[in-house]
């Protein structure tokens, strides 16, 4: 069991923003993320796009905002638990315990949502016969590598993910055809090179402007697919196993069970606490909803930073938050591990 002052649902940048406010005040946090790896959106869609409503910072990429946001919180020892879902959030007298649904067990005073639109999962194949086939069969994401090695590989996609797959599994299996329904590739220029000069000597085979509309199996086990594109041509593809990368949609996922105040798929909150309709449970960023809410990176800033005056009250009722500064505030540079040469 792990205790804590705050968990944080999503690591993007107003749930790792949240940390640094929460950690001024002198509360400690821990984050949950069903994402692997920390900064949301900014990282899973778009790392290298560039960001230029920052304030002080001209121009970033979603990743470098990501790396500073790290940066800055590295004083408060955030515990970060990526790959994991929250599955389990309920009240208790001096708190809420809440489970994930890799088994980690945390009880805390308060719970903030800052889970973007939600959590993603990746958007699935549509397909006759694809409710037959077992889990080996059809995969979203890769584990082992050297599962596919010597088989008859397909890989679904267009983009990084797809194509950075074709190349890493490229020399060991046994051969790779690789669906696309454009014939344009969103991937780095590098990674398309990559592919090509596979498909050149004969490892991959490309089937452009076309998707699956068939999957055949043995007993639960993939042997062929069926691949129309958009001249009406039809191919029949030998195949042993299936890779699926469409991205990534957004869902609340649990979130909808918890008996929030939900307004379709945003939490409403107030907007003095960003506290939701359960005392204790704050939203910001993109999943919560108020009158005039602008979906900015910055406005998350600002929420996180009422959010955490609100918890802070919440945690010592008996006792005034103050507003200190971290130019001049000895408890704020102690907090930040600055050091007087530095001041």
């Amino acid at each position: 069991m792990i205790t804590t002052d705050v968990v944080i649902v999503g690591a993007g940048p107003c749930g790792l923003f949240q940390v640094f406010e929460l950690g001024l005040l002198g509360l400690k946090a821990e984050i949950v993320d069903s994402i692997r790896q920390p900064g949301g959106q900014c990282s899973e869609l778009y790392p290298d796009k560039p960001i230029y409503d920052i304030p002080g910072i001209p121009v970033c990429t979603g990743e470098e905002l990501t790396d500073s946001l790290i940066k800055q919180i590295e004083p408060f020892d955030v515990g970060m638990h990526l790959g994991e879902e929250i599955t389990v959030v309920r009240p208790e007298d001096d708190g809420f315990y809440v489970e994930t649904d890799g088994g980690k067990q945390f009880t805390a005073k308060a719970v903030v949502i800052a889970a973007g639109v939600g959590s993603f999962q990746p958007r699935a194949l549509r397909a006759n016969g694809i409710e037959d086939l077992n889990d080996d069969s059809l995969q979203y994401r890769v584990g082992d590598p050297q599962q596919y090695a010597g088989k008859r590989l397909a890989i679904l996609g267009g983009g990084d993910s797809a194509l950075d797959w074709v190349v890493e599994l490229g020399p060991i299996a046994s051969h790779i055809t690789l669906v696309h329904r454009r014939d344009e590739y969103r991937a780095v220029d590098a990674t398309v090179a990559a592919m090509r000069d596979l498909e050149a000597v004969g490892n991959v085979t490309t089937i452009e402007n076309a998707k699956v509309s068939e999957l055949q199996h043995d007993d639960g086990v993939l042997t062929k697919m069926t691949v129309g594109n958009k001249s009406k041509e039809t191919f029949e593809v030998e195949v042993d196993q299936m890779l699926v990368f469409f991205g990534l949609a957004p869902k609340l996922g649990p979130i909808a069970e918890w008996g929030l105040d939900i307004n379709r798929k945003t939490i409403n909150v107030d907007t003095e606490r960003f506290e939701t309709s359960t005392p204790g449970i704050y939203a910001i960023g993109d999943i919560n909803h108020y009158p005039g809410k602008k979906k900015l990176i910055l406005c998350g800033f600002h929420e996180a930073a009422l959010a955490a005056f609100a918890i802070k009250q919440r945690i010592e009722p008996d006792k005034k938050v103050h507003v200190q500064y971290t130019t001049t505030s000895p408890i704020m540079h102690e907090r930040l591990g600055v050091k007087e040469d530095e001041e």
